[in-house]
């Protein structure tokens, strides 16, 4: 049973709809320079993660960035998709319970939001946008794989066409093909 699930990750479909690719780029264009900013600015890496009170914040912030921006260059160019995505999903299942039910109860070590509703439901629906988009877009890659658009799919192609018996591998034979184009 495990060997199956671990079986489902490492060989994603990659038969979906090409415009998985504009999901991707999304989603791992933001984790990668939400990455690079925990590095540039203390207050949105070491010192945000302290004012949370994440333990060791010297160690988680450096270490939270480095997964956002190796994992989000991975998530844009589709290798691994579903692998990166379950850390990511993690993340942003953390980064919302670790700020939204304060922000509600308006106990949020950090400065409210700068227009109402800065505490409440409201607040919390207003605030919890960019987590929630972030987390729907990890689960769809999660779910539904990498898209034909993907060095997983050109990966996979050569590995697929091999065990199918077709002979040679189809990104040499049909590179269109293998790109996910017709």
């Amino acid at each position: 049973m495990i060997q199956r699930y671990w079986s489902r990750l490492l060989h994603p479909p990659v038969d979906g709809p090409a415009a998985t690719l504009l999901i991707r780029l999304m989603a791992g264009g933001v984790f990668f320079w939400e990455g690079i900013l925990k590095f540039v600015y203390v207050n949105q890496g070491v010192g945000r993660f302290a004012k949370l009170g994440i333990p060791f914040p010297l160690a988680t912030a450096p270490f939270v960035g480095w997964l956002e921006i190796i994992g989000g260059l991975l998530l844009m160019l589709g290798l691994g998709t579903r692998l990166v995505a379950i850390p990511f999903v993690i993340e942003m299942l953390v980064a919302m319970l670790s700020t939204k039910p304060r922000l509600f109860l308006g106990t949020l070590p950090l400065p409210p939001p700068p227009a109402p509703p800065q505490l409440g439901i409201w607040a919390v629906l207003h605030e919890i946008r960019s987590e929630y988009a972030q987390l729907m877009s990890c689960l769809f890659l999660l779910l539904s794989g990498p898209g034909p658009r993907s060095l997983d799919a050109a990966y996979l192609a050569p590995r697929e066409a091999a065990v199918d018996g077709r002979g040679g591998p189809a990104s040499w034979r049909e590179p269109r093909r293998a790109l996910g184009r017709r």
